[in-house]
C-alpha cells in the first residue's frame, strides 16, 4: 500500500535531515544523495538513485513507494 502523497520525499528537493528519514536511509546516505544532486543535477527518475555509492536494489525498493523526482502537488 503506497504512502499518500503528501508523506512522500521529493529527492530532488529535500534536505539531508528530510532523507535521513526514509526507510534504510541513515544520514550519511542522505548526505551522498545531496552530494550526487549538487555534482551531477536533478534525479530524473528513481532508479537513479543506484548511482549513489551505498544505495543497492534493496534499500531503492524499500524507498520507492515513499520518493517522488517531481512536484506531484496539484
Amino acid at each position: 500500500e503506497a504512502a499518500p502523497a503528501l508523506l512522500k520525499v521529493n529527492i530532488n528537493t529535500a534536505g539531508a535531515e528530510e532523507l535521513d528519514g526514509l526507510p534504510g536511509i541513515g544520514p550519511v546516505l542522505a548526505q551522498r544523495i545531496v552530494d550526487w544532486r549538487t555534482e551531477n543535477g536533478p534525479f530524473t527518475d528513481a532508479a537513479q538513485l543506484l548511482e549513489v555509492d551505498g544505495i543497492g536494489q534493496t534499500v531503492l525498493e524499500s524507498i520507492q513507494d515513499f520518493i517522488v523526482t517531481e512536484d506531484t502537488q496539484e
